[in-house]
């Protein structure tokens, strides 16, 4: 049976701290749900076994994972030390359009208000079975985070109204970068050009560099 949403920020952190140390086969056990042997077709499951355990009710909806409380979910692999193993994806970026969003109204700033970060074990060598949960923990940016997230969107989002698509590289922006994001190389959208003209180009994705979510990581441990 599905988890009814917790009715406050603090339920869901306690029922998400519950969590720490259980492995993924035995939390999908609990849930009566069916593993894959790894996350090569399957990238999003381990997202969404927790959404699920804590009762997420937004689904793929432009809106934070538990609506009521103003909370994103999101699920962060980490090395033994604590270290992330990977950026992490925020949401799609508009490809058309981007001159008229302001940062308040973005989907990366109402995403990012307020995260429950959920670490989990998973380096490598452990099978996608054996990779334990870990201390969860409620965040929000401080002041100079929100600052550094807003300067890199509006940059990158100036960026794609200007069509200057192909010159944004990972490298671009100190805590939010803007890589291709698809299924494969079929998947095309609409952006602008470098003369303005419409063209087809692959989706890209809002990420979170490593270095930030580490520092995120650090201050709560």
């Amino acid at each position: 049976m599905r988890p009814a949403s917790p009715d406050s920020s603090a339920e869901l952190l306690h029922r998400a701290q519950q969590l720490a140390g259980f492995t993924l086969a035995e939390l999908a056990t609990e849930l009566n749900q069916q593993l894959p042997a790894d996350l090569q077709k399957d990238k999003g499951t381990v997202g969404q076994l927790l959404e699920l355990a804590l009762g997420a009710s937004a689904g793929s909806k432009a809106e934070p994972d538990f609506p009521h409380l103003g909370v994103e979910l999101k699920t962060i692999p980490v090395d033994r030390t604590g270290k992330p193993l990977e950026s992490t994806y925020v949401c799609v970026a508009p490809m058309t359009g981007a001159a008229l969003q302001r940062w308040e109204d973005s989907w990366v700033c109402r995403k990012l208000q307020h995260v429950l970060w959920v670490p989990v074990l998973a380096e490598r060598g452990i099978p996608l079975a054996d990779r334990m949960i870990g201390r969860a923990f409620l965040w929000q940016p401080s002041a100079e985070q929100r600052q550094l997230l807003r300067q890199d969107w509006e940059e990158l989002m100036d960026l794609l109204a200007l069509g200057g698509l192909a010159q944004i590289k990972g490298s671009h922006g100190k805590v939010l970068q803007l890589r291709p994001k698809g299924a494969n190389s079929q998947a095309l959208t609409r952006a602008i050009g470098a003369d303005g003209e419409p063209v087809q180009a692959l989706p890209r994705g809002f990420y979170l560099k490593t270095s930030f979510t580490s520092q995120i990581l650090q201050q709560n441990s």
